[in-house]
């Protein structure tokens, strides 16, 4: 996907001294698929970025089916910040997408409160190793399927290819648009919100439970 994006705010925001909400939040899927590009839409302040530009080796080793216009890699990790509201700051980091690099996945997750994964249609197959580490670590998350202008799915096939619980959060996007990228981020935290809220009241009606 092409990197350029859209809407984006002439001025930057400052963090306020306000804010006392900080939640750390992993953007992961595929190889290519807009991780990158929606931290960069999406954050206040200047991304940090760790994209190297291919190589002739690094082409070889990757899998650009769907992909073969790409020129650049990310080889650690994207990171920018977004102030949801006054008290709400979501500290955004985006993994790497190939394969030779998922072995730092694991690190990326820890202290990771959610995740986005965004997937492209063209290569669900892409977001199964992403949806199974989340799973192993207990770390909620929601998907996001980002606009590649590919065949058409409803949200049940692509559910059913990525053999999501009924309780995942789907949500459609175009990570090169700010005002979309903020969308799926606001759905990641109201999941959050309503599992807190579902283990409070769990945790609230269990025998021997004190009011």
């Amino acid at each position: 996907m092409d990197s350029a994006t859209s809407d984006r705010p002439a001025v930057r925001s400052h963090l306020g001294s306000q804010a006392s909400n900080g939640l750390k939040i992993v953007i992961v899927g595929g190889f290519g698929v807009g991780k990158t590009t929606m931290v960069r839409s999406v954050s206040d302040i200047r991304p940090l970025n760790t994209e190297e530009i291919m190589t002739r080796a690094g082409q070889e080793v990757d899998d650009l089916t769907g992909v073969t216009g790409k020129t650049s890699t990310t080889v650690a990790f994207d990171f920018g910040r977004i102030s949801l509201n006054e008290k709400t700051v979501l500290y955004l980091f985006g993994a790497p997408g190939q394969e030779r690099f998922w072995f730092l996945w694991d690190r990326l997750f820890s202290g990771t409160l959610g995740a986005v994964v965004l997937v492209d249609t063209r290569r669900l197959q892409d977001s199964w190793y992403a949806i199974d580490r989340l799973e192993h670590h207990g770390t909620p998350f929601v998907v996001a399927r980002n606009d590649f202008g590919g065949p058409a799915h409803t949200h049940e096939q692509i559910r059913d290819a990525l053999d999501l619980p009924a309780d995942v959060p789907m949500i459609d996007c175009d990570a090169r648009s700010r005002a979309s990228s903020k969308s799926v981020l606001i759905e990641l935290v109201t999941h959050l919100y309503r599992l807190s809220t579902a283990r409070e009241g769990a945790r609230a009606g269990a025998p021997g439970a004190v009011g």
